[in-house]
């Protein structure tokens, strides 16, 4: 796309209007193409506010149904979708806000052999998962593929985001190198997650994407954004490159993904 339509104009009025934006970056939003793996509760806000802002492609991955106890949280479904997969009801959703989006609902789980064809042709992937096996997944084949990730987590009243930009920075490995060990760390099934929460964490990533497309203000490299709905604060953690990450690092001793089929998303 080259050019605005009247409606567009707009539409996107308040983004043109920016300096940081303008007609030049909006047109960079019509044009790129990012992947959402999840569409749960971090997943239905970073889709809602990419979907807003005019992001051309956005690719939806989950192989889960919509169930009453996700509305709490899940803002992109509704009393009337349980039971639909949940990325025909969030696709619903982001095509009734904006018709300019083109949504692509994959209903899979994620794996090994998948991965790297499904981000290979997107510019920019968002983790949207609520385990480990799939963080560390998708940390590796965007890693491979020099695809910039931006990562999100929440649990109970708690919420974090990192940007991962491969050759920038560090990746998921240089901040937790082994995968905790099975039941080690909760999930939000099993203790719970405030419903506010992954509205919050979810724009933040939805800004990290918009920042990362536009090329404008810093994104969360080398840094972990950490916050606590209960304190109202947040804290950034640096996170330095591992030169000996096992992934990104001067030697990788991971040169192919290995791990299984993993679950995705019932945040």
């Amino acid at each position: 796309m080259n050019s605005f339509t009247e409606e567009q104009l707009h539409r996107y009025n308040r983004h043109i209007i920016l300096p940081e934006v303008g007609a030049k970056g909006q047109l960079k939003l019509l044009n790129t193409k990012v992947f959402i793996v999840g569409a749960g509760g971090l997943g239905c806000p970073v889709g809602y506010y990419l979907a807003a802002a005019g992001v051309g492609t956005i690719a939806l991955m989950d192989n889960d149904t919509v169930e009453i106890s996700n509305l709490q949280r899940q803002i992109a479904h509704s009393t009337k979708t349980i039971g639909m997969h949940k990325v025909d009801s969030a696709k619903a959703t982001f095509e009734s806000l904006n018709p300019d989006v083109k949504i692509i609902g994959i209903k899979e789980r994620i794996n090994k052999d998948n991965i790297l064809d499904l981000f290979r042709d997107y510019d920019i992937v968002v983790d949207g998962s609520d385990n480990f096996p799939t963080r560390y997944l998708i940390n590796d084949a965007c890693v491979m593929l020099k695809k910039t990730l931006v990562s999100g987590a929440i649990l109970r009243f708690e919420g974090q985001v990192t940007t991962i930009v491969p050759g920038e920075g560090h990746c998921y490995r240089c901040l937790f190198e082994e995968m905790p060990p099975a039941g080690l760390v909760p999930t939000c099934q099993e203790a719970g997650v405030i419903g506010a929460i992954p509205g919050v964490v979810g724009a933040l990533q939805a800004m990290e994407v918009t920042k990362a497309i536009l090329g404008k203000g810093d994104l969360l490299k080398n840094e972990l954004l950490i916050y606590d709905a209960l304190k109202a604060s947040f804290r950034k953690v640096k996170i330095p490159k591992n030169p000996d990450c096992p992934v990104c690092g001067h030697n990788p001793t991971i040169t192919k993904l290995t791990d299984g089929p993993a679950e995705v998303c019932r945040i």
